[in-house]
């Protein structure tokens, strides 16, 4: 199964938790992820903020499940890296 090393999300936050524990929340999940965050707009009750995710294999299934606890919500995967491992899938 092919490892994911990047994501770019164009995440909807509330304004609590703060962008730095949002962050810190997200990284959290693995001792291998690195993530950058940057706020693109803020309006009355939330931010748009774009995600920069790294690591070794994210998971994308673990991110997008804390990003929903924290009350936001994927927008959408602007960017990914993934990396395959060799194995072939299906049949042929």
């Amino acid at each position: 199964m092919a490892q994911i090393k990047k994501l770019v999300l164009d995440v909807l936050k509330p304004h609590k938790p703060n962008a730095l524990e949002f962050a810190v929340a997200l990284a959290d999940l693995s001792s291998q992820l690195k993530v950058r965050l940057t706020v693109a707009e803020v309006d009355e009750k939330t931010e748009s903020t774009i995600v920069f995710i790294e690591g070794g294999d994210v998971d994308y299934e673990a991110i997008a499940e804390r990003i929903t606890r924290l009350g936001g919500s994927i927008h959408s995967i602007d960017e990914v890296e993934v990396i395959g491992t060799g194995e072939a899938s299906g049949s042929s």
